[in-house]
C-alpha cells in the first residue's frame, strides 16, 4: 500500500524533509520527501496500512518549526517499487 501526501502551509526551510525521513525509519516505511517548486513538501511512502496509518499520525504536525495549514492525502492499493526512504533534491 502507498500513502501519497501533499503538505502545505510554512514546510520548507523548517527541517521537515529530515523530520519526515527520521519517522519514516523509526517505522521502516520506504518511499521519499520532496520540496515542491510550489512551496508544499510532497511524500510517497510505501508500507502495509497499520504501518502507514502511524507514520501519518507521527508527520502530520509536522516538526515543530513547521506551521502545517493543510495535507491532501491518499491511500492506494498499489506497489511502490522502493527500496529505502530517501530525501530527494
Amino acid at each position: 500500500m502507498v500513502l501519497h501526501a501533499i503538505f502545505s502551509g510554512r514546510v520548507q526551510g523548517v527541517g521537515f524533509r529530515k523530520f519526515v525521513k527520521k519517522k519514516a525509519d523509526e517505522v521502516g516505511v520506504k518511499g521519499f520527501v520532496k520540496n515542491l517548486p510550489d512551496g508544499t513538501v510532497e511524500v510517497l511512502a510505501e508500507a502495509d496500512e497499520e504501518t502507514l496509518k502511524t507514520f501519518f499520525e507521527l508527520i502530520k504536525q509536522g516538526p515543530p518549526l513547521a506551521n502545517v495549514e493543510d495535507v491532501k492525502y491518499e491511500f492506494l492499493e498499489k506497489e511502490g517499487g522502493f527500496d529505502e526512504f530517501k530525501i530527494e533534491y
